[in-house]
């Protein structure tokens, strides 16, 4: 947080809102302050993982003796876990806020764990979205109170699953890939993954950064595979196709929301969005080998090269867009796009062709001056990047 308060400060200064003494007392003060934060990064470990450990603990013990309980005593055990986390985090707000913080948020979860075994005691055989959308409205009301970024974070994964959820009800029945699904959640990766800013650095936007980046690999080797592969296209056999109307909102959905939320985060910077949108509807365009009129197998070079070569776009676009945005993690990740790329067109289009010492060969000379030259490249343009800054 050094750099942005120093910026502030400066422009603090150059307004006349602080004197120089002034701000160099705001700057000694916070970094104080930072020290004793970075201090106690072992305490923050303990609570997040025995934040974890109790909602499985609670989870095991409520699965262990449901089916021993009443309808009544089921519905008053949801109450109580319902209710006694966000207690115990009023309770320990003024002298712990980091526990107070992860009470809230397993308080939170349990909301979503108390929806649905509350459908499951009245026997609700309803609309299942609906359920995470409450739990959505949940994290809303609890980050709307709180200003806390778990609460964010949760709202964040809700939303999405909700939406996911929405299409697969309205399309069952129909014949419709997945493609919709993964190329929209693959935006709000990028999304997620563009929050944070020169300018714009909160716990929110870190949080909401650090999903994106824990997303963006699998969700895009998830949008090559499917739009290369006929997944689960037996179970389409003699199924109508998916209205025109439906299709049209779908993919309205998948696109305009996460450009929205991206203008939201970033105003005018959010045409970088656009393009990474640009660049992830493409991926849809490339097709599976299929069989030709005379009963040979058809495969055309943009359908066989083309993932892996727009893949490495992604990947280089990823890294470009790191040093515009001054981003360090960008970087990381497109030099991890980019490595994955490579490892996984060695795998399936050069390995196969090779005898079984050279591919072994090929694959060690592979990890070992690749991996050298890629690491190389990106401790050069992380440390461009982190001069570029102060």
């Amino acid at each position: 947080m050094a750099d942005p308060l120093d910026k502030r400060l400066e422009r603090w200064i150059s307004a006349g809102v602080v004197d120089a003494s002034t701000a160099a007392r705001i700057r000694t003060f916070e970094e104080s302050q930072g020290s004793s934060e970075r201090l106690r990064w072992p305490v923050l470990l303990a609570v997040a993982l025995g934040g974890v450990l109790l909602c499985a603990g609670v989870l095991l013990f409520v699965a262990a003796h449901w089916d021993e309980l009443s309808p009544a005593w089921r519905f008053t055990l949801v109450l109580i876990l319902v209710a006694v986390f966000p207690i115990a985090g009023a309770l320990t707000e003024e002298r712990f806020p980091v526990l107070s913080v992860m009470f809230y948020a397993i308080g939170t979860i349990c909301v979503g764990a108390g929806i649905f075994l509350t459908a499951q005691i009245f026997n609700l055989q309803e609309h299942w979205p609906t359920g995470i959308l409450m739990w959505a409205v949940g994290a809303l009301a609890g980050w709307l109170l709180l200003w806390h970024w778990t609460q964010a974070a949760l709202l964040a994964l809700l939303v999405p699953a909700w939406l996911a959820g929405e299409w697969e009800v309205r399309t069952e029945g129909f014949a419709v890939s997945n493609r919709l699904l993964t190329e929209g959640l693959l935006l709000v990766a990028i999304t997620y993954l563009s929050a944070r800013t020169s300018g714009e650095d909160s716990h929110v936007r870190r949080a909401l950064a650090w999903l994106g980046g824990f997303a963006f690999l699998p969700l895009g080797v998830w949008a090559f595979a499917e739009s290369r592969g006929n997944w689960g296209w037996w179970a389409w056999q003699n199924r109508p196709g998916i209205p025109t109307t439906l299709r049209i909102a779908g993919w309205a959905v998948a696109i305009c929301a996460p450009l929205t939320l991206a203008f939201v985060l970033r105003k005018s910077a959010a045409w970088t969005n656009a393009i990474a949108a640009v660049w992830v509807l493409v991926i849809g365009t490339f097709r599976a080998p299929h069989e030709d009129s005379s009963g040979k197998l058809a495969i055309f070079a943009w359908d066989s090269l083309g993932p892996y070569f727009w893949a490495g776009v992604g990947a280089l676009a990823m890294v470009g867009w790191g040093l515009l945005g001054r981003r360090g993690e960008r970087i990381n990740l497109g030099v991890a796009g980019f490595a994955l790329t490579v490892i996984i067109f060695y795998f399936s289009d050069v390995m196969d062709k090779l005898g079984r010492s050279a591919s072994l060969i090929g694959l060690g000379v592979l990890f070992l001056f690749g991996g050298w030259a890629l690491e190389r490249t990106r401790r050069q343009l992380v440390a461009r990047v982190a001069g570029g800054t102060q």
